[in-house]
């Protein structure tokens, strides 16, 4: 089966001195590999500073790697224009971040549908979506609430829905459990991980925690900008897979 998102030999290099004799290299990504297939998980573990989030960003788009290649679904990132890069993340890339990154002046269910919305939706396909999407996790209470009226979880639970109801083809997970308690960490994480399942996506989820990674089909490890070759996953005994 091909990977949906692949990159090959990805090198991310911030220079202190640039094109100087003297100049110190910082090698966030030191030649990197990935590849992930439809309906994948992985996670990517690895201790601060280790590359893996710019190595999360670079898959994504969100960065140009100084030198490789992140092709999806057969078309070069670093080909396209910025406008381009910008339409793809909106139309196939879902995201969860750690704080959720929920616009505080807008409720729930506007949240939701605004990345809808900048991909072309009008407002009431978009709305509609986000009304689905607040019913499927469970969560049509929160649908005129606005993020400083909910707890970490809800906020999170949002988040969720707001990355899938796009229908992405990757969803790209970065420490979504990292402000949370492990109780709540580990529904956001089932939750993530089943409704994924159920719609076919590929997830990439970059974590320090080894209870969030074991949600994953595998996991590689990432240190000095270097990527291990991929782990298989144990289930857990709280049934986390």
């Amino acid at each position: 089966m091909e990977h949906i998102l692949q990159a090959t030999d990805l090198v991310m290099d911030y220079s202190t001195q640039q094109a100087t004799p003297n100049a110190t290299h910082m090698l966030a990504l030191n030649h990197v590999d990935f590849g992930i297939q439809a309906g994948e998980s992985i996670a990517v573990m690895g201790p601060s500073g280790s590359g893996k989030s710019t190595l999360l960003h670079a898959l994504a788009g969100i960065i140009t790697p100084t030198a490789g290649n992140v092709m999806f679904r057969g078309a070069n990132l670093a080909r396209l224009s910025d406008a381009d890069r910008t339409k793809l993340r909106r139309s196939a890339f879902g995201f969860v971040f750690q704080s959720g990154q929920l616009l505080p002046e807008l409720p729930a269910i506007e949240n939701i549908a605004l990345p809808m919305m900048l991909g072309g939706a009008s407002y009431q396909q978009a709305t509609d979506m986000a009304v689905l999407w607040l019913e499927r996790l469970g969560l049509r209470q929160l649908a005129q609430q606005r993020p400083g009226e909910m707890s970490g979880g809800q906020m999170q639970r949002i988040a969720i829905a707001r990355a899938l109801a796009a229908q992405p083809a990757v969803i790209f997970a970065d420490e979504p459990t990292g402000a949370l308690d492990q109780t709540t960490g580990h529904e956001i994480m089932s939750i993530l991980m089943r409704t994924a399942r159920q719609t076919g996506a590929a997830v990439v989820v970059v974590t320090h925690d080894s209870n969030v990674a074991a949600f994953c089909d595998a996991t590689v490890t990432m240190r000095d900008g270097r990527l291990s070759s991929p782990q298989q996953s144990q289930p857990t005994a709280g049934g986390a897979r």
